[in-house]
């Protein structure tokens, strides 16, 4: 059902990777250019893709075993994002200066936090739903 728990957090999922990477910067470089999402295409269509799988998942409320793959789909996604934000902030060729590193490199933590809980709280309706089934 749409008034679940997990349906908040997939929402907050959902905002968190399709509205903040677009307004907050991802890193500074050298010469004091912010760089945003926007300004990168590939970073940029795995926010997209990470904000649409979350929006699938919470139309998918009937069949909780796809909310519970998807999710967990959506988790790697936010992992190699993050992995490229790691690998990108550490290798950065020929820099004398460091440069700073923006706060929009934290929003695949904070996705990934939510879809965990999300993913928790799916578990936890699916145990419930067999509970009651083995009652019957």
């Amino acid at each position: 059902m749409i008034q679940r728990i997990q349906t908040l957090f997939l929402l907050v999922v959902a905002l968190l990777v399709g509205v903040l990477p677009f307004f907050l910067n991802l890193w500074v470089e050298v010469g004091g250019k912010e760089v945003y999402a926007q300004d990168q295409v590939l970073v940029s269509i795995v926010f997209y893709v990470s904000a649409v799988l979350a929006v699938a998942t919470i139309l998918m409320y009937k069949n909780r075993q796809n909310q519970f793959v998807m999710n967990r789909l959506n988790m790697i996604l936010n992992l190699f994002l993050l992995g490229f934000f790691v690998y990108r902030s550490l290798s950065l060729s020929g820099e004398t200066v460091v440069s700073e590193k923006g706060i929009g490199m934290l929003i695949p933590v904070f996705s990934i936090v939510f879809l965990v809980l999300a993913n928790r709280a799916i578990k936890k309706d699916e145990d419930l739903v067999k509970s009651v089934d083995r009652l019957r």
